[in-house]
């Protein structure tokens, strides 16, 4: 008797244990399978988001929490929507002191959405600048119906435009030369969309440029009623510009997002509103419209630093509330957690968008010597490649947008190497208003370096 009671308890120990594998087993096989199950979690949770993996040494008052607020060099234009850009110190993203714990179930998932073996073996940052008789691609003097003015050297009192006769070439890369024609033909039907600071609005300007020849083209369409793109009340400019070429229907779009964290004022009513900073939910914008997109292109760095987040009323939020960690609130932290953020929920997309390429492109490098924006700092070099011209390395200088994107269907496109070997190619000190005391050296000239971004994106589309 005693032992049929005992066999009985024992048969029904092992079927609830087998009941628990079973249920287990069906758990994280459908995890695995369906990314968009995260989205149950908080997003923390979902991440695997402690703390300590995006923390990084920071010394008590460190130049990224101290800086006051920048003047924006698009200001000598007057961009009153940002209050400067300056890159935080590079030893503060050391990819090496963060643990990307979700980058190995990323990995595990690569076969199904795996890039061209021909794409994957060939590194476009990796190669040679040489000279080129045909460059620029358009004319500085002509592409003023897309080119701010600011950024137009041809406008300025600079002479020197030796930088403009050079291109890229990668190595064991086969790059096509561009051709606006055959661009459009390819794009036909297609939107392209460029998200992100300033630097992004130059990739942007550069390729309107590049797609026209810097032409005049009436048959052009503004359609940035489409996406909701418009001039806010008191701002200097939209945030953001929407062009569709008529013959092709191709559409090339970008929006201002400096940070790529959704900002959401408190307070509507309120100019003087502090606004939420939402570092683990992307841009309002790219939710509501990633669906018309073909391509995409992200970009963020040089917002981030304390006196942005400041000047901006800017306040950190995660999973909805206020951030109160303070080792997270670090810039170097918040900035990792939200290009995370970013790249894992667009990676976690793309399955429901199956046409879309999306681009990561890893931050511009600036080029101040002798002191900063703000403290004598210039770039006067004309002079090109006293650097050095190659890039040989494997491994990008942009560590954190490089362990974001890893083991995703992201492409990185990486243009911080070969960037840095162009100080010669930056605004400087010239300006179309010959403001004295200015020097810009972050934004570009264009023609300049971000066409050759541009050629880099095409040639991975």
């Amino acid at each position: 008797m005693k032992g049929a009671i005992f066999y009985r308890l024992r048969g029904r120990h092992f079927s609830a244990t087998l009941l628990f594998l079973t249920f287990t087993t069906f758990f994280f096989w459908t995890w695995e399978k369906n990314p968009f199950a995260t989205t149950l979690w908080s997003a923390q949770e979902q991440f695997n988001f402690h703390t300590s993996e995006f923390v990084v040494d920071t010394l008590k008052g460190s130049s990224s929490d101290s800086l006051t607020p920048n003047k924006h060099f698009e200001e000598t234009d007057s961009d009153s929507t940002s209050s400067g850009e300056s890159q935080i110190p590079e030893k503060e993203f050391d990819a090496s002191n963060f643990t990307n714990s979700f980058a190995p179930q990323l990995e595990d998932r690569d076969a199904d959405r795996t890039l061209s073996s021909k794409i994957k073996d060939c590194n476009y940052s990796k190669g040679r600048w040489v000279a080129e008789s045909r460059r620029p691609l358009y004319s500085g003097f002509e592409c003023k119906q897309w080119l701010s003015e600011m950024w137009a050297c041809r406008l300025t009192q600079r002479t020197d435009f030796s930088f403009e006769g050079y291109r890229w070439q990668p190595d064991n890369c086969k790059m096509l030369e561009f051709e606006k024609s055959a661009f459009l033909r390819r794009m036909q039907d297609k939107t392209i969309a460029f998200i992100g600071d300033s630097l992004g609005r130059q990739q942007f300007q550069s390729l309107m440029c590049m797609a026209t020849g810097g032409e005049w083209r009436a048959d052009v369409e503004d359609v940035g009623k489409d996406y909701g793109l418009f001039k806010p009340r008191g701002a200097i400019r939209p945030n953001g510009w929407a062009y569709r070429f008529s013959n092709t229907n191709t559409t090339i779009l970008y929006y201002w997002s400096s940070t790529l964290a959704d900002l959401e004022p408190l307070n509507i009513t309120d100019k003087a509103t502090d606004v939420a900073m939402h570092l683990d939910r992307v841009p309002a914008f790219m939710r509501q419209f990633l669906h018309q997109f073909d391509v995409l292109v992200l970009n963020t760095g040089h917002h981030w630093n304390r006196g942005k987040i400041t000047a901006n009323h800017w306040v950190m939020y995660v999973n909805g509330k206020p951030l109160k960690d303070r080792r997270l609130m670090a810039v170097g932290n918040a900035k990792n957690l939200t290009v995370h953020s970013v790249a894992r929920w667009l990676d976690s997309q793309l399955p429901s968008h199956p046409r879309l390429r999306a681009f990561f492109r890893t931050i511009s490098p600036r080029h101040f010597r002798n002191g900063d924006w703000n403290t004598g700092g210039n770039c006067d070099n004309t002079t090109p490649f006293t650097g050095g011209s190659e890039v040989s390395q494997d491994e990008s200088s942009d560590p954190v947008i490089a362990a974001a994107v890893k083991g995703t269907n992201i492409t990185l496109l990486d243009i911080t190497a070969l960037s840095d070997l162009r100080d010669e190619g930056h605004i400087s000190r010239y300006s179309v208003k010959a403001t004295a005391g200015v020097n810009d050296c972050l934004h570009w000239c264009l023609p300049g370096i971000p066409d050759t971004w541009n050629e880099l994106l095409v040639a991975q589309i």
